[in-house]
């Protein structure tokens, strides 16, 4: 019961994380964060107290977070792409595309690598996807943290959506 996930909000209402129920009741219990909203089916028990079950917290003092670059890497590709080939929609053996091949200049960036299934990836070649025929389902794109925070848990609480921009 304790390990279910709270979203955690900066003090200007910004998404900055996910943690347990533990954690984000020390936080309430130090008093450096304040419930915003709570699940109303359950209750933490004590031997003599009852409190009530945290889904959204604020945090009383702005918690200064440096800008969160999102590593480029294989795997968070992957997840930006929804482990989903931008060429067909297959979800079988993925790799990664550049949309304009290395050969030709294109740079290792946000905005020229895809996830793409092997057949894709070979039938495009060393071409781009106007030339091979192949529009991307999805232009790429730099993600932020609240892509991938909605991404780290796999159902979103109702009460969760207007913070995470959904």
């Amino acid at each position: 019961m304790l390990n279910g996930n709270v979203l955690i909000l900066n003090q200007d209402y910004q998404p900055l994380s996910v943690v347990n129920v533990k954690k984000s009741l020390l936080l309430l219990f130090l008093n450096k964060a304040e419930l915003i909203h709570e699940n109303p089916l359950k209750r933490i028990r004590t031997i003599d107290n009852e409190f009530q079950y945290p889904l959204v917290i604020r945090l009383r003092r702005y918690a200064r977070i440096p800008y969160k670059n999102i590593v480029l890497s294989r795997k968070n590709i992957l997840k930006r792409d929804a482990n989903t080939c931008q060429y067909c929609g297959s979800t079988d053996d993925l790799t990664i595309d550049h949309i304009i091949p290395k050969s030709r200049g294109g740079a290792d960036s946000w905005e020229n690598l895809v996830a793409a299934c092997n057949k894709c990836n070979h039938k495009k070649g060393n071409r781009t996807p106007k030339e091979a025929a192949m529009p991307l389902v999805r232009k790429p794109y730099r993600p932020t943290h609240i892509i991938f925070l909605r991404e780290y848990v796999e159902t979103v609480d109702e009460t969760w959506k207007p913070y995470l921009y959904m």
